[in-house]
């Protein structure tokens, strides 16, 4: 379509009245102008056809708006803030899509130190169960009872030296079978 023969306050005042036809001329007037545009700022085909798409419909919307003067520069700058529009969606999809990375990564490290910590607490329980009865009783009831010394004793009916010696040489002897598993 030759420019120079386009009456382009005639065909924005048809687009104003709703003119089907006006609105077909305007697009093919600017479609290929708007296009480049859009793919020179993106580098995207897709991109640009979405933002072209996007831009024809706000030239419906906002037709009563243009009020004169410079068409070019009035279209252009509806363009321009598409495009600014559609950055700042993209950053927010970009951020949403690191936040949500991040929590993934957050969740596979306490997967992970779960996995850990499940596997200790097997080999714990399996060298618990190595001990000597007593042994493992007086340490149950300090470590996993939360008992103190004094309690202990008494309930045992033992000397608290005597029950500080066993929990201490039980303590020592389970940390040894626990470094020994862990090399060997």
């Amino acid at each position: 379509m030759n420019e120079k023969n386009i009456d382009l306050p005639q065909l924005i005042a048809g687009c104003k009245q709703g003119d089907v036809d006006s609105y077909n001329e305007l697009v093919d007037l600017y479609a290929k102008k708007l296009y480049g545009f859009f793919y020179r700022l993106s580098g995207n085909r897709a991109v640009s056809n979405d933002l072209l798409s996007e831009l024809f419909v706000k030239l419906v919307e906002r037709i009563d708006k243009f009020r004169g003067g410079n068409f070019n520069g009035w279209i252009f700058r509806v363009a321009s803030n598409l495009w600014h529009d559609w950055l700042r969606a993209k950053q927010r999809d970009v951020k949403a899509m690191d936040a949500r990375a991040e929590q993934l990564r957050e969740k596979q490290q306490l997967d992970e130190q779960k996995d850990s910590d499940d596997e200790a607490s097997e080999l714990l329980d399996k060298q618990l169960k190595r001990l000597d009865d007593d042994t493992r009783e007086l340490i149950m009831m300090r470590y996993y009872s939360d008992m103190s010394f004094k309690e202990i004793a008494e309930v045992r009916g033992e000397p608290l030296g005597t029950v500080l010696s066993k929990v201490h040489r039980g303590m020592k002897k389970l940390r040894e079978m626990m470094e020994q598993y862990d090399h060997g």
